[in-house]
Order: structure tokens, then sequence, then C-alpha cells
């Protein structure tokens, strides 16, 4: 998959083949290169023999930003650092999240529970992972699939952009670990709670615990371990 904005090519991707207008905006947004969904004037799917093109028109204000800013990235499915060239890139600062709701260990395992059914592609192929936004009205709001961790969450990105949803009030559920880069794509969705099955990264733990963001972590039916804002434990349903 190949994303271009004013005719360059910023990245190559291996990415799963569905919602790819959602991953075209998702990743420009998580990505910095726009700041809404509203700075892309246009947005084309072209599939050509080799793959996909998703090609991007910006307004003028955000095309001579990219100008001084190109990163060219050939990706594959389990990382999402390839193609940056230094440290500062990778670390770079993320935008601190105000105080969110607060949810109980109960309705964070009610979260986790409704996750699962709704993941249809993975029912049918048991390989792909999930982002998702959930809340307490609706219960899940949007969720994304895909075969790359974060391509899935670059999908929930540009979904909840496109229709213009309100995260500050819900809960990003995961069903992969938590590296660095997942913690500053859900800081850039501005989401103050994520919600993990898998374990995060020191690394995560110290940059969602800048970003303010209340990261708990191998959410099983027996609870999950909180790990930031606190000293790291285990809460269980009723406790």
């Amino acid at each position: 998959m190949a994303l271009t904005h004013n005719g360059g090519t910023y990245a190559v991707m291996m990415t799963t083949p569905q919602d790819l207008e959602d991953f075209a905006v998702g990743f420009s947004l998580d990505e910095g290169v726009i700041t809404s969904s509203a700075d892309i004037c246009s947005l084309d799917v072209l599939h050509v023999d080799a793959g996909v093109e998703l090609r991007m028109w910006l307004s003028k204000p955000r095309a001579d930003c990219l100008r001084g800013r190109r990163r060219h990235i050939a990706g594959p499915t389990g990382c999402g650092l390839c193609g940056i060239e230094s440290i500062a890139e990778a670390m770079r600062p993320v935008a601190v999240i105000g105080h969110g709701r607060q949810f109980s260990a109960e309705k964070i395992m009610v979260a986790m529970r409704s996750l699962a059914s709704r993941q249809k592609l993975n029912i049918e192929t048991r390989a792909v992972h999930a982002a998702a936004l959930w809340n307490v009205t609706s219960g899940i709001v949007a969720l994304r699939e895909d075969a790359g961790r974060h391509n899935a969450l670059d999908k929930l990105s540009g979904a909840l952009a496109r229709a213009s949803i309100g995260t500050s009030d819900g809960i990003i559920l995961l069903t992969s670990r938590v590296s660095v880069e997942m913690v500053q794509k859900s800081a850039a969705i501005g989401a103050s709670v994520m919600v993990s099955v898998s374990a995060p990264t020191a690394l995560a733990v110290r940059m969602a615990e800048a970003a303010g963001i209340t990261l708990a972590a191998i959410a099983r039916t027996d609870g999950f371990e909180l790990s930031t804002h606190r000293a790291a434990s285990r809460m269980e349903p009723g406790r």
C-alpha cells in the first residue's frame, strides 16, 4: 500500500486491504501530516498491478508544511518505526491528554468482553488485530481490523476523524502488545484510557505516563494490570 500526498510517496506499508480510506486519513493524522481530515482535499484509492495507491491531495498550508518533512517508509506489518531516521523523531513529544472520564474495573471488563464477537475478520482468519473505541453509552462505537496492530489503530483513528466522533469519554481497546508508537497514536486520537489484552513495553508505560494516559494491560477474564498513575497492580472486578 503506497500512501502519496500531493504526488509524492510518503510511505509504502503492508496492510490488510479493508477500510483503506480510514487508513489513509488515520495514518496521515497520526504521522502529523495533517491536523484534521478536512486538510485532505481529495482521496482516491487506485488499484495497480502490484498493490494499491492511496492518493491524497492536501490543502496548500499542509502541503507547504510537508515539503520540509518527508519521511520515506518501507514498512512491514510488525513495525511502526521503520523509516525513521533519528531518535528524536522516534521519541517525538505526544499531546498531553486532560482528565477524561473515570471507569470502574467492571466497566473495563465489560468493554473488553465485547471486543471478540465484533472482530469479524479475526473470527474468519484468527490472524488479525483489532483496535476499537468503547464508551459507556454506546458500547463499541467503532472497530477496525488489520494484520498489523499499528494499521488497525491508524484505521480506527481515521474512522473516528471522518465521522467526527469524540474520544475523550471513551476507552481505546487493543488486542496487541502496547509499544511506544501505539501510545503515540492513541495520544493523537485524544483518548485518555487505553486497555489491551497484552503487555506494554517499559518505554510505552513511560510515554503513557507523560501523556496523562491511563494504561491498563493484560486484560483477561480475571482482571487487568494498571500500569500508569499508580504503582503497577492487578485489578479485579469487585475490588
